[in-house]
């Protein structure tokens, strides 16, 4: 009985333990984008007026002064992370023209729910904007056991639509 259990749990932690990874280099990503040249990286400079905007979006004050992106032809591409549950997920967003082409976990800290790394998923992205209060313009559906890290995609690609939307302002 005791060794029964003992394997069950080590069956749970070794499951625990493989949803963690580096799927690509924020670089690599970056470079990927633009047909593996690296854009000069420009910067979005986090100002008091856009604090509560970006606060609103990621449901938590920004610590950030400023977020660096790169852009070449009307695309643009974004680094950013957020939260899941405890750790931070790190995802690259493209944008082009105000609409998401891409998303792509790069990297993925929490113990489970890295599904949110499949195509199948972040595919639901792909073509959405913003439409009022910074909100995505269609519903993205949840995965069950990955509802924090869902959320936490789905802040990061309203944000990286703000951010962007912000970027063309020349703001």
């Amino acid at each position: 009985m005791m060794t029964r259990m003992l394997m069950m749990g080590l069956l749970l932690l070794t499951g625990a333990v493989q949803a963690r990874g580096t799927y690509q280099a924020p670089d690599d990503f970056v470079r990927e984008v633009f047909a593996g040249k690296m854009p000069a990286a420009k910067s979005v400079w986090i100002t008091d007026a856009m604090q509560p905007e970006i606060g609103r979006i990621l449901g938590h004050p920004f610590a950030q002064r400023r977020v660096r992106y790169w852009q070449e032809s009307g695309r643009s591409a974004w680094v950013l992370e957020e939260i899941g549950k405890e750790e931070p997920i790190t995802t690259g967003i493209v944008v082009n023209a105000g609409k998401i082409e891409q998303v792509r976990v790069l990297v993925y800290r929490e113990s489970r729910g890295d599904e949110v790394r499949y195509p199948r998923f972040t595919g639901q992205f792909t073509g959405a904007g913003l439409k009022s209060h910074q909100e995505l313009d269609r519903g993205i559906d949840v995965i069950s056991g990955a509802t924090l890290s869902v959320n936490a995609l789905t802040r990061l690609a309203r944000l990286a639509l703000y951010l962007d939307g912000q970027a063309q302002a020349g703001k």
